[in-house]
């Protein structure tokens, strides 16, 4: 077994979080009984009860069939338990709500997850041509202005090794790109992503450090074809200022609980 904080890691609770994540990272495309077995190297007959165990709980649903497996309902609770007990979430929102009244823009918050950022909060703009994400949603560090706001928060020996995965002809796929446009972004004190993570949308990331190293980021995604000079002034500007008023009352890391 391994062992994380000199405690032997319980096997089955590290299956059942594995086919968790397995499930909910396949999004809108459910698995077969083999499937899972294969992804995660166990018998058949094991992951069979794993997955009745886990249904009976809400943690996973089947269709009528009984043949096709996703993420259960309970997930969701869950995750939206995460979103209101944290006092960081709920200090940034009323900030987003400004953010998107002063733009008419998408305003998201995400929070930097090992390799990746995860989506905590997102104002979707009112107009017809806009960017859409979700609560929830993961995207490597990498690609967008959220991810290299963080990353630049940090020194280059810690990113992550290349190559690194395209996703757009835009994308930084080498760390010697990765870490030019980070040094951009340490000078200028907000990154910029153009279509480097969905074609013909621009983003602007702002780290919040109240944390550091910064954990936690806001942006602005705004359609290429809505973004003038002087309305990329204006988003800069607004959302300096809102990372300002963040900044300054913020409660502390976890609020009286210090998280890890």
């Amino acid at each position: 077994m391994s062992e994380t904080g000199g405690v032997r890691e319980v096997k089955s609770a590290a299956r059942t979080v594995e086919l968790l994540e397995l499930l909910a990272a396949r999004g809108d495309r459910p698995a077969r009984l083999q499937e899972l077995a294969d992804a995660l190297d166990v018998p058949r007959s094991s992951m069979y009860a794993l997955l009745q165990t886990l249904i009976a709980r809400g943690w996973v649903r089947t269709d009528v069939t009984g043949s096709l497996y996703g993420i259960g309902i309970h997930a969701l609770l869950t995750g939206t338990s995460y979103l209101d007990s944290d006092p960081r979430v709920r200090a940034v929102r009323p900030y987003l709500d400004e953010a998107s009244e002063a733009l008419g823009e998408t305003i998201h918050m995400a929070r930097l997850d090992g390799r990746d950022v995860a989506y905590l909060a997102t104002r979707e703009s009112h107009e017809y041509l806009r960017t859409i994400s979700r609560v929830g949603r993961r995207l490597p560090a990498h690609v967008g202005a959220l991810g290299k706001a963080l990353l630049a928060e940090r020194p280059d020996e810690t990113l992550p090794e290349a190559p690194y995965e395209p996703f757009t002809p835009h994308t930084h796929t080498t760390r010697e790109s990765l870490a030019a446009d980070l040094a951009e972004v340490r000078a200028r004190g907000y990154s910029v992503d153009r279509e480097e993570g969905v074609p013909g949308i621009v983003g602007f990331g702002f780290a919040l450090r109240y944390d550091s190293p910064a954990q936690d980021a806001i942006s602005c995604s705004v359609p290429v074809a809505r973004l003038s000079a002087g309305h990329e002034e204006r988003i800069v500007a607004v959302m300096r200022e809102v990372r300002a008023k963040i900044e300054a009352t913020a409660p502390a890391a976890g609020g009286s609980v210090h998280w890890r």
